[in-house]
């Protein structure tokens, strides 16, 4: 039994988020600051992913004034805290194959310092020394402490309401260390 270690390349993976409200829609990036997958004989078994919360960007927002304040509020304490929590992590927990090159991973997620167990559907690509994962991740924001505008917690928000769920679509490139 073959293990191998693939290490992210950090410039070459990315994280597409998405966040609905009643009225629309927000998205923008995130980077991924390391992490790794451990491959036996071909197949993932485990790793994590350490995502860099700082870096969080807004696209779709083009006026600076107001895309500064909108990165403003989401690094403060109404979502993501930034300046205590710079980091998010998702540690694989198990991994079942759905079929050749589709994996179901499940793990645990911690934000701010929470943890939930998690899980996704991803697609696996190895080529040579590079593996290509990707795939998306729904959570639930408000198990993570991120409140600010929940239909759950707060009445009569209208159409200020921002719905709980929000969206990682993920592309990571990871290379076999060599060692």
């Amino acid at each position: 039994m073959e293990t191998t270690n693939f290490n992210i390349v950090s410039a070459n993976s990315n994280i597409d988020w998405t966040g609905r409200k009643v009225t629309g829609a927000h998205n923008g990036t995130i980077g991924i600051k390391e992490g790794h997958f451990i491959l036996n004989d071909g197949k993932i078994k485990g790793g994590n992913i350490v995502i860099n919360t700082a870096s969080i960007k807004i696209l779709d927002v083009t006026d600076p004034d107001t895309n500064a304040q909108f990165a403003g509020h989401l690094a403060s304490d109404d979502f993501f805290s930034i300046e205590k929590f710079p980091t998010a992590n998702f540690e694989i927990l198990s991994v079942k194959e759905i079929s050749n090159g589709k994996y179901y991973l499940e793990g645990n997620l911690t934000i701010k310092d929470i943890t939930h167990l998690t899980g996704f559907e991803t697609e696996v690509e190895t080529n040579n020394n590079t593996l290509s994962l990707s795939g998306k991740l729904v959570i639930d924001r408000t198990k993570y402490d991120i409140k600010f505008r929940s239909g759950n917690f707060f009445k009569d928000l209208g159409d200020t309401l921002i719905y709980n769920d929000f969206d990682l679509d993920f592309t990571i490139t990871a290379e076999a260390s060599k060692n």
